[in-house]
C-alpha cells in the first residue's frame, strides 16, 4: 500500500478528471518522452513511518505525494490541477485498499516549461494511512 496508489485510485475514479485525462495517461514513476498530452504523473516525494500501533498491529504512514500535470496548453494545465485538488484533497476513510486514510492539500508548485513545449505544474498532497506492520527483515 502506498500514497501513490491511494491518489491514483481517486484520480482514476473521478469522471470529470478522466474526461480530460484518460486513466491510461495517469502513471507512476515517469512519463514516457512520447506521451500524448494531457497526462498525469504520480510520484512519492517522501515517506514517514511511525511506530507500530500495539493495539492494531499496524503502522501509521505519512507520504508526501506529488501529482505532476503535463498539458498541451496553460488553460488545460490549470483546469486539470483544479480537478486533481477537487478529487483528492480532504478525502478520508477507506481508499484504494488502505484504512484510516486522510489526504491534505500540501501545496501547488510553480508553472514550468515542460518537454516539447508542454506546460507543467505539480500538486502535492500529504497522504496518511494505516499499513500492516512489517516483520523484522521485511522490506
Amino acid at each position: 500500500m502506498s500514497g501513490t496508489t491511494i491518489i491514483g485510485t481517486l484520480m482514476r475514479a473521478d469522471p470529470a478528471l478522466t474526461a480530460l485525462v484518460p486513466a491510461e495517461r495517469m502513471t507512476s514513476g515517469r512519463l514516457p518522452s512520447d506521451v500524448v498530452l494531457d497526462a498525469l504523473l504520480i510520484r512519492t516525494v517522501s515517506v514517514v513511518e511511525r511506530l507500530k500501533l500495539r493495539r492494531t498491529g499496524s503502522v501509521r504512514m505519512t507520504e508526501r505525494v506529488a501529482v505532476t500535470v503535463r498539458a498541451k496548453n496553460y488553460r488545460s494545465q490549470r483546469q486539470i490541477i483544479d480537478l486533481v485538488i477537487a478529487c483528492c484533497a480532504g478525502r478520508t476513510g477507506g481508499i484504494g485498499g488502505a484504512v484510516n486514510v486522510s489526504i491534505l492539500n500540501a501545496g501547488t508548485g510553480p508553472d514550468v516549461a515542460g518537454p516539447a513545449d508542454s506546460f507543467e505544474q505539480t500538486q502535492d498532497f500529504r497522504v496518511s494511512f494505516d499499513a500492516p506492520a512489517r516483520a523484522a527483515g521485511e522490506e
